[in-house]
């Protein structure tokens, strides 16, 4: 039993591993061996989520499921298109930060068709306690664990720590999604990147660059499934076309060779056999895309934001000013309080920490009015 000195210490180590500005799978694996002191599992799974519309970006697998990828996409068929009272969109949409799903389901099992359908017939998983790792901006990741038939069900003081230490992990992914990792040569894609999948969630078509793309995230060996991403994007797509959401749904994940992508999802019109086909879309991040998230996880006022923007897009400080209607002076004060939550200090150096690895081969091209580079 765990006392209340070990967890004290638990959360104290995720504190400082939290400010270490650690990459952001180390900070995943640290961080899930310390939680594990305090509440062991037998397995797990670490996400990271899209802040802006808390789909799935990337998973890190723990205990049991480590490099077993068979029912990711079951998973993801169910997390985003069934309607369970713990899946994380309802967690994320209903604020309930920890969750231990056998007593939020007071025993009935069949409640959720995650546990009763998945879980319990793949793994004989019978237990499961979810958290969601958030902040003012969304969801920036999620941990499942998970308990077999001859473990005791998560206990409402394990629930609870992990609420306590959700704030620090989320401040740990924030900073971890943009540290240096490890670097591998970048793929190089050509063409469109275009998955169709057809109304029995079977790829039916894809271009030879989807597929390098989809090569380029399976490079972190201990993650999973990439075609889970494509899978929670389908499913997601699949409720906008009945209506049950309000966007196409779409995900910024970013590679482990530092390439911010975006992959979107969008339901096909289509008659017979083509009734129900999703396109999933894949291309590389546009300055305009990536700003927003990394504002967010700078943790960056609006003014802020903005001023982050026009600098990803090439604008010295008098540009800057007129666009804004702000003295230079006042820009320099913005551009002095960006690099100290980013830990920079300078220009290159803010644009370095963002995307150099997928940008710098088109230094020196013109900026176009998008913000993205010409030719």
């Amino acid at each position: 039993m765990t006392t209340a000195l070990q967890a004290g210490r638990v959360r104290s180590d995720i504190d400082v591993m939290s400010r270490a500005g650690l990459p952001l799978h180390r900070f995943m694996d640290e961080a899930a061996e310390a939680m594990s002191r305090v509440v062991p599992a037998v397995a797990g799974c670490f996400s990271t989520l899209d802040p802006a519309t808390g789909i799935v970006s990337s998973t890190r697998k723990m205990g049991d499921l480590d490099g077993r990828n068979e029912g990711d996409l079951t998973w993801a068929r169910i997390e985003y298109g069934e309607n369970d009272p713990t899946a994380m969109l309802t967690m994320i949409a209903e604020d309930v930060t920890a969750v231990g799903v056998l007593s939020s389901l007071k025993g009935n099992i069949d409640g959720s068709v995650r546990l009763a359908e998945f879980l319990i017939p793949a793994f004989d998983y019978r237990d499961e306690a979810r958290v969601v790792f958030r902040d003012r901006a969304g969801a920036w990741g999620s941990m499942c664990l998970f308990r077999g038939s001859d473990e005791a069900p998560f206990s409402p003081d394990e629930v609870e720590f992990l609420g306590v230490i959700a704030p620090l992990v989320t401040r740990g992914i924030r900073v971890g999604l943009l540290a240096t990792g490890d670097r591998v040569e970048p793929s190089d894609t050509r063409g469109p990147a275009v998955i169709i999948v057809d109304a029995h969630d079977r790829i039916t078509q894809i271009t030879p660059a989807a597929s390098a793309e989809l090569a380029r995230m399976t490079r972190i060996p201990e993650g999973g499934d990439p075609l889970a991403v494509v899978q929670s994007l389908v499913a997601s797509a699949r409720r906008f076309a009945c209506g049950e959401q309000n966007t196409a749904p779409h995900v910024r994940l970013r590679t482990v060779d530092g390439v911010w992508l975006t992959i979107g999802a969008s339901p096909l019109s289509g008659s017979n056999d083509r009734a129900g086909d999703v396109v999933v879309t894949i291309e590389q991040a546009r300055p305009q895309e990536v700003v927003t998230l990394v504002a967010a996880a700078f943790g960056l006022t609006a003014r802020e934001k903005d001023v982050t923007g026009m600098v990803l897009r090439g604008a010295d400080t008098k540009q800057i000013a007129a666009a804004m209607h702000l003295s230079p002076y006042t820009v320099q004060d913005h551009l002095k309080s960006v690099f100290e939550k980013a830990g920079v200090t300078s220009r290159g150096q803010l644009v370095g920490r963002v995307y150099a690895d997928q940008y710098a081969p088109r230094w020196g091209s013109d900026i176009r009015s998008d913000g993205w580079f010409a030719g």
